[in-house]
């Protein structure tokens, strides 16, 4: 059905002129100056490993939760940028909102590559990260909905999806760039001086691409949907009411959020994040390693972002996006496995032949997941689960009598944990239950080389083409569910209101749903003891938006100009 009706869409289309000298202009205006906005944002998400070190104390597995939190901060503000931004841009033009939105993004993100470390400044330094943290989700916020607009309200007709899809490009080559300078400057610098100061650069040469794009937007010029819309008096005088007051429009903005963006910032997510943090954190591959294998893998599959803009053209937007999320969500966990049987064959090896089991009180297990830094987990139950994750070590658990002391074992081997007691503030342990921590970890060291676990993966054992082809894989899936995604959110809503309308579910799922997919996930992983337990999430999120799109989605590129009308059509 879907496939006859693009057919027939594309019969009824006029022929497309090739795209004009101000259409490219505008294709590469727009998505240059948002690909240096990811790629100011993801700096932040590829460096997470080493920020936790920088900006965060406890122990590897507790500050690497907290970075990722931080890092989700920026996601988790992104909804209230795209209604003061997309305010903004319906009520004074497109082009306006660009410029402030890279302005705040460039600075907060040249800030911190200038900022202290905990070391240096103590609590202020996280509190100031977050804050910055905050300022680019903000400029995000209002930065993605404004692209997607400008370039949709450019496109000619049967080439929305076409021209929007370069929009969508530029998250993963923001991403793609920023691993490209940080494996040069890791290069440049060697892994320890990369470490201690080494990192503040790619935040620092942020400062020129600023330049570049501040420069690309003052020539551009404004929608001329938007000019008209203005010219003839038709513009909303309060665009937030209008798009979340009135029950129509509200209705279509939670069927996007659930039925479109929730899925697809899952998958998303987990293709080009979660990915490269199983790879460095689970996996123990080296950062530069996975750095490039990942970068390599955004290579070869960014030119599908344009494949499936343009096939959304001629086969509709709808089930290729949700199509998308059903392959994801069914291949995850054989994807995942066959991750680590090509990236770290010794881990798999030992995950086999030495299992693990952790003997407690299942009333002392918490799942260790807090938005703060002032809380440890003291119990012995989390002490073990948070040194066996933190070793990439699987763990069967099993129920001990209530109040007895966890105990891990393995093999033949047990090693006995211990209730560890908090300083008078209570935000760490105490110097003796220190103590006996880097005593058990040293012992757990021991005792799982003994059977066979690597502490890091073998570079001669990685079969880096294999790993390659699983990453272009997952990244295959997120220019499904992606490539068509701009076209659609635009065509969805009228463009009175539609700055606003589209770009708080586009950020409510990708902010939300997709920024806290790595710290919930890890989080989950250390609670349950199963390295692959983390997918779970974007499992149900993918399934979950599959269903309800399925029931309640409408195709938004049709050639019935009754439902195109019921969608919202560009110039409403």
């Amino acid at each position: 059905m879907a496939r006859s009706t693009g057919a027939a869409l594309a019969r009824n289309l006029p022929p497309s002129p090739p795209i004009t000298q101000q259409e490219r202009k505008v294709i590469i205006g727009s998505s240059l100056g948002t690909v240096f906005e990811w790629y100011d944002f993801y700096l932040y998400g590829a460096l997470a490993p080493i920020i936790a070190k920088q900006f965060f104390v406890g122990d590897s597995t507790t500050s690497f939760i907290f970075a990722l939190l931080a890092f989700a901060a920026g996601f988790l503000v992104r909804p209230f940028g795209a209604l003061v931004f997309g305010r903004l841009g319906d009520l004074v033009g497109r082009k306006h909102t660009f410029l402030i939105t890279i302005f705040i993004m460039g600075g907060a993100t040249f800030l911190v590559g200038l900022l202290p470390a905990y070391s240096a400044i103590g609590i202020a330094a996280p509190i100031s990260l977050v804050i910055l943290r905050i300022l680019q989700g903000l400029a995000l916020g209002g930065e993605y909905g404004g692209a997607a607009t400008y370039v949709a309200e450019h496109a000619p007709a049967g080439k929305r999806g076409l021209f929007t899809a370069w929009i969508q490009t530029t998250a993963t080559l923001g991403l793609l760039l920023s691993l490209l300078v940080i494996l040069g400057t890791r290069l440049a610098t060697g892994e320890a001086e990369f470490a201690h100061w080494g990192w503040r650069v790619p935040f620092l040469v942020s400062v020129l691409l600023l330049g570049v794009s501040v420069w690309i937007r003052m020539s551009m010029h404004e929608s001329p949907v938007f000019e008209k819309m203005k010219a003839e008096g038709r513009g909303s005088s309060a665009p937030v009411w209008e798009a979340f007051g009135q029950w129509r429009n509200l209705r279509l903005s939670m069927i996007a959020l659930f039925g479109l963006t929730m899925g697809q910032a899952a998958v998303w997510y987990t293709g080009q994040f979660y990915a490269l943090f199983f790879m460095t954190q689970t996996l123990k591959i080296d950062g530069a390693t996975a750095n490039l294998m990942s970068a390599v893998s955004l290579a070869l599959a960014t030119p599908f972002f344009i494949v499936f803009g343009k096939l959304s053209d001629l086969y509709g937007r709808k089930w290729i996006i949700l199509s998308g999320c059903v392959l994801a969500a069914a291949s995850y966990f054989p994807l995942f496995g066959a991750l680590t049987h090509y990236g770290n064959p010794a881990l798999e090896a030992a995950l086999a032949k030495a299992p693990v089991i952790l003997i407690a009180d299942p009333a002392s297990c918490h799942f260790q997941f807090s938005p703060s830094n002032t809380i440890r987990y003291p119990s012995s139950c989390d002490i073990a689960a948070s040194l066996l994750s933190n070793a990439s070590v699987a763990y069967a658990r099993e129920d001990g009598p209530a109040g007895s002391i966890a105990v891990i074992r393995i093999g033949a081997t047990e090693l006995r944990a211990f209730n560890a007691s908090m300083t008078e503030n209570g935000v760490d342990f105490d110097l003796t239950s220190k103590l006996a921590e880097s005593q058990l970890k040293k012992a757990l060291g021991m005792a799982i080389k003994a059977a066979g676990y690597p502490s890091r993966a073998d570079d001669s054992q990685i079969h880096k083409p294999m790993v390659v082809a699983i990453l272009f894989l997952l990244v295959l899936y997120v220019t499904m569910v992606y490539g068509p995604l701009a076209a659609m959110l635009v065509e969805m809503f009228p463009a009175r209101i539609r700055y606003t309308a589209m770009s708080l579910p586009y950020h409510l799922g990708n902010g939300w749903f997709g920024g806290l997919l790595p710290t919930v996930s890890f989080a989950l992983v250390a609670y349950k003891g199963d390295i692959y337990y983390g997918l779970w999430y974007p499992i149900v999120i993918a399934l979950m938006t599959a269903v309800i799109g399925t029931l309640f989605l409408r195709e938004t590129n049709s050639p019935d100009p009754k439902q195109k009308a019921a969608n919202g059509g560009l110039e409403d």
